[in-house]
């Protein structure tokens, strides 16, 4: 049996869907922190069970039977993340589970000045030190976060953001569907790591000029100072930590962190990623 943890997720969501398309669903278990969100995959056959990585003692029960058990990282940060993360790991072996693959990032490096790529890292470190089987799928940076970054550029034709650099921008269906492979397609030699991105990065000036083709106007990239940007973000009613912690994915672009593209999703969906234009495009269609 396969356990899916954050299952009602955006990406565990999606990776669920894949799995069910690919075995049937007696073969596939969630554990999620709320039973009534996971209904819908119980009507289906799904086994659905209460787990928090915040609760071990929940967790007994969410991995009983695992044969393999995909941890997908918690939306937290520092020791918080790695303490869930680490419980969630020990669990998933205690419960039998020959192996356990975990969501990372493609930056994860302890000396990332990005934080969150220092988490996966910690976390990676956790499974390797186990002594036991594991694999670490080092998703692409979430195209999802584009739109985010976009500001107010489709209406006032300047995309403004602190100086970046390139990102191999990677779409939660495409790192969806690869994770249900992998988890299903027992020919695949068992890597200890996967690295899972877009075929190409794409810098912010590059999304601005993709954008003016998109919308047939001019799009202009507009680099600002890294304090005008968090002063900004604050006079929106951003917290001045959290502004300071999104900086820090900027700094991590300009050093390249986020720069590296991999065959590897490629070949495991047997076609081209998605590239950023299609994130692009939804967004301008709205």
């Amino acid at each position: 049996m396969i356990v899916v943890t954050g299952a009602t997720g955006r990406l565990g969501s999606q990776i669920v869907q894949r799995l069910l398309e690919r075995i049937p669903a007696d073969q596939v278990a969630v554990s999620v922190r709320d039973l009534d969100r996971a209904a819908e995959l119980s009507t289906r056959g799904v086994r659905v069970r209460r787990g928090d990585f915040a609760d071990p003692g929940s967790l007994a029960s969410a991995f009983e039977g695992a044969e393999q058990v995909l941890v997908v990282s918690v939306d937290r940060l520092g020791e918080e993340a790695v303490r869930q993360h680490q419980s969630a790991i020990d669990a998933a072996y205690r419960a039998g589970a020959r192996r356990v693959f975990y969501t990372s990032h493609q930056a994860a490096n302890p000396d990332s000045v990005f934080a969150p790529a220092r988490d996966h890292a910690a976390t990676e470190a956790y499974l390797a030190a186990s002594g036991r089987p594991f694999t670490a799928l080092r998703d692409g940076f979430h195209a999802a976060t584009v739109p985010n970054l976009l500001g107010q550029a489709l209406e006032t034709g300047e995309l403004v953001a602190p100086a970046d650099g390139p990102v191999s921008w990677t779409t939660h269906a495409d790192l969806a569907e690869a994770a249900a492979v992998v988890l299903t397609d027992a020919s695949r030699p068992d890597d200890d790591h996967l690295t899972l991105t877009a075929a190409e990065a794409v810098d912010l000036h590059g999304v601005a000029d993709l954008l003016s083709e998109l919308t047939g106007r001019t799009i202009r990239r507009v680099v600002v100072d890294d304090d005008d940007y968090v002063a900004a973000q604050v006079g929106r009613g951003v917290p001045e930590h959290a502004a300071r912690l999104f900086l820090t994915m900027f700094h991590a672009a300009r050093q390249g962190e986020f720069a590296v593209t991999d065959p590897a999703l490629q070949t495991l969906l047997g076609r081209a990623p998605q590239p950023i234009r299609s994130t692009l495009q939804a967004a301008t269609a709205q």
